[in-house]
C-alpha cells in the first residue's frame, strides 16, 4: 500500500520525535517502571495525544491511518508502552462521537483537544474479562444523575486518567443489553485506585485496579441510550485494535532490525552468523510476516477512513489484531533466539521486546476472541 505524501511526512516527523525523546529512555522506563510525564507535553504539542479529536473542537482531526503510523513509529523507537501515548484519547473519542450528548461533547472535547488530558476505559472486572455480559458494576438512577458502585480491574492509565469511560449495568435485561456507558470525572470522591499492578512487560504505563463508591454522573454524561452502552464500547475498541496492531508491527520491526544488526557483526565458527542458512530463513520469514501485518493494519485503517461499512472494518480490525499479535510474539522470540545467550540478558533490549510483546495477544480482546469475531463474520 502506497501512503500519501502527507502520511509519509507525518511518519518522518513522528519518527524524528520518537528517536529523539523515546529511544534514549526506553530501557530506563522499563527498569524504573515510572511514566515520564514530560512526554505528555511533547506528544501533545505534536497533536499525538489528541489525534482523533475532530477539528470542530480544536483537535487535529487525524484519520485512523495516521494513528496507526504514529503508534508504529513510537514502538519502533523501542517502547511499546510509550507508543500508547500516541492517540491516547482515541478509544474514548471514537466511543463518544455520535453517541454522547451535545453537552458532554461541548464540555469535554475542547479540553481533550489540548492534548494534555489522559483518559481510560473501564470495562474489565475482577471476575469478568472477555465476556462483559457478566458485568456486576451497577449504576442506579437518582433524579437527574446516576450513582455508580462496583470494581474494575486491569485498567490501563487508571491512576492518571482525568476522564474514564465506565460501563455499568443499569437494568435487569440479560447480557449486554442492560449495560450503559458513562463518562466519569475521576477527580471526584469515590474513584479509588486500590492497586498499581506490577506487569510482566510494557512498564511505565500504569495499570490499576479501581473501586467506584457512589460515583455520581449527570444524566447528560451517559454515552448513548440507557442499556445500549456496550455498542459504544465495541465501536471504540474496534477502531483501537488496528492502532494496537500497529504497535505490534513497529515493535516486531524494531526487534528484527536489532537481530539483523547483531547477526551481521557476530562471528561463530569463523563466519558471521548472518551467513547461517537457518538464521537467514528465520529472518526472511519474520520480515515477510511483518510486512504482511503492516499491510493488513494499513488496509483496515484505510477502509475506515474511506467510509467502509462498520462490519467490514470490525472484521479487518480483528484480523489485523490477531495477525499482528502472532507476528510480534514470533519476531521478538526469534530475535532473542538469534542473539542466543546474549538475547536473554538485559544488556540487549530484545528480552524486553519479548516481554512487552506478550500483552498484544491479551489486551483489547485476546487472540481467541479475535478468531471468534472473524469466524462469525465470514460464516454467517
Amino acid at each position: 500500500m502506497t501512503l500519501s505524501q502527507e502520511h509519509e511526512d507525518f511518519r518522518l516527523a513522528v519518527r524524528d520525535m520518537a528517536q529523539k525523546h523515546v529511544a534514549p529512555i526506553a530501557n530506563e522506563i522499563d527498569k524504573t517502571n515510572k511514566f515520564p510525564e514530560h512526554l505528555i507535553d511533547i506528544f501533545g504539542e505534536m497533536g499525538l495525544v489528541q489525534l482523533a479529536v475532530p477539528e470542530q473542537y480544536g483537535g487535529p482531526g487525524g484519520d485512523l491511518l495516521s494513528g496507526c503510523i504514529a503508534r508504529e513509529e513510537v514502538a519502533y523507537a523501542g517502547s511499546m508502552a510509550l507508543a500508547q501515548l500516541s492517540g491516547q484519547n482515541s478509544i474514548v473519542v471514537h466511543a463518544i462521537l455520535g453517541s454522547a450528548s451535545s453537552q458532554l461533547l461541548d464540555d469535554v472535547m475542547p479540553e481533550l483537544a489540548k492534548g494534555r488530558t489522559i483518559t481510560c476505559i473501564a470495562i474489565t472486572e475482577p471476575d469478568v474479562g472477555s465476556d462483559p455480559s457478566l458485568m456486576t458494576t451497577r449504576a442506579t438512577k437518582d433524579g437527574s444523575r446516576w450513582i455508580i458502585n462496583g470494581a474494575k480491574q486491569f485498567i490501563t492509565w487508571g491512576s492518571m486518567a482525568k476522564y474514564a469511560l465506565v460501563f455499568a449495568r443499569t437494568n435487569g435485561r440479560p447480557g449486554t443489553k442492560g449495560i450503559s456507558a458513562f463518562l466519569v470525572d475521576t477527580d471526584q470522591p469515590g474513584w479509588i485506585v486500590t492497586k498499581h499492578n506490577d506487569k510482566m512487560g510494557q512498564h511505565g504505563v500504569p495499570n490499576n485496579e479501581i473501586v467506584l463508591e457512589n460515583v455520581t454522573v449527570d444524566d447528560a454524561y451517559m454515552v448513548g441510550e440507557e442499556g445500549n452502552g456496550f455498542g459504544a464500547a465495541m465501536h471504540g475498541l474496534h477502531l483501537n485494535r488496528p492502532t494496537v496492531s500497529a504497535i505490534a508491527v513497529g515493535a516486531a520491526q524494531c526487534a528484527l532490525d536489532y537481530a539483523i544488526g547483531y547477526a551481521k557483526q557476530r562471528r561463530s565458527g569463523g563466519q558471521f552468523i548472518s551467513e547461517f542458512q537457518g538464521l537467514r530463513w528465520m529472518m526472511a520469514e519474520d520480515y515477510t510476516q511483518i510486512e504482511a501485518a503492516r499491510l493488513l493494519v494499513y488496509k483496515c485503517a484505510a477502509a475506515y477512513d474511506r467510509g467502509a461499512p462498520r462490519d467490514e472494518v470490525t472484521k479487518l480490525s480483528s484480523m489485523a489484531k490477531l495477525f499482528a499479535a502472532e507476528t510480534v510474539n514470533r519476531a521478538t522470540a526469534n530475535a532473542v533466539q538469534i542473539l542466543g545467550g546474549h538475547g536473554y540478558m538485559s544488556d540487549h533490549p530484545v528480552e524486553r521486546y519479548m516481554r512487552d510483546a506478550k500483552l498484544i495477544s491479551i489486551y483489547e480482546g485476546t487472540s481467541q476472541i479475535q478468531r471468534n469475531i472473524v469466524a462469525k463474520r465470514i460464516l454467517r
